[in-house]
């Protein structure tokens, strides 16, 4: 986040806390879609996002006044957006409603991988193994889910999800080491693949999957 950004921030932030509704609509219109996005990507549930969504923008109306400017606003935000999922993933099982083609839920490093790419069967393997990959972190327990999501889909540092999860990196680093070790017992086959790396994805090329 650059510095313009924490500063616009920070004003709209003094002006909400003294009432004023048209600067906290300004900070839900900048962060919405990064917070839909995410509540999207680990619920896979349109109907659960938008809910998400909602909820956690009126949690941080709520304790704006109990934001102390050590972190990016945005940091918080994210917290409390991921806390208020990981709520309901632990409360029951969710039914998925989106497509795994949902552009909206293909990473940034697959469309990395993919970028300038004209051969449709590395395509095609890419997408697959993705959706693959994403039915499998359906059935992690919530906690390594959110760190794999984080880290493999969305690009976050250790650091960054630490702070998002309030937790140690040595913490994060586990979950998301044990992930990999779950997913990659569910995918064994597909990730150890039968064709050399020159006709297909090579072991580097499936790092951005968060399976290396």
């Amino acid at each position: 986040m650059t510095s313009d950004r924490r500063q616009q921030d920070r004003e709209l932030i003094l002006r909400a806390r003294d009432g004023d509704r048209q600067a906290f609509g300004d900070l839900v219109r900048h962060y919405q879609r990064r917070v839909y996005i995410t509540a999207l990507q680990l619920t896979r549930n349109h109907s659960d996002a938008d809910d998400l969504t909602q909820e956690t923008f009126v949690k941080a109306y709520r304790g704006l006044a109990g934001f102390d400017f050590r972190s990016d606003f945005f940091t918080w935000l994210y917290r409390i957006t991921v806390n208020t999922t990981l709520n309901l993933l632990n409360r029951a099982h969710r039914t998925r409603s989106v497509s795994l083609d949902d552009d909206a839920l293909i990473p940034h490093a697959v469309d990395k991988l993919l970028a300038g790419s004209d051969d449709p069967r590395r395509r095609l393997e890419a997408r697959n193994l993705y959706r693959k990959v994403t039915e499998a972190i359906d059935t992690l327990k919530p906690d390594l889910r959110v760190a794999l999501v984080l880290y493999a889909i969305q690009g976050r540092s250790h650091k960054e999800i630490a702070d998002i999860a309030d937790c140690a990196e040595g913490t994060v680093a586990w979950r998301i080491s044990e992930a990999r070790r779950l997913l990659r017992t569910k995918l064994s086959r597909a990730l150890r693949g039968e064709r050399s790396p020159k006709d297909g994805l090579s072991r580097d090329e499936k790092e951005p999957f968060g399976l290396p």
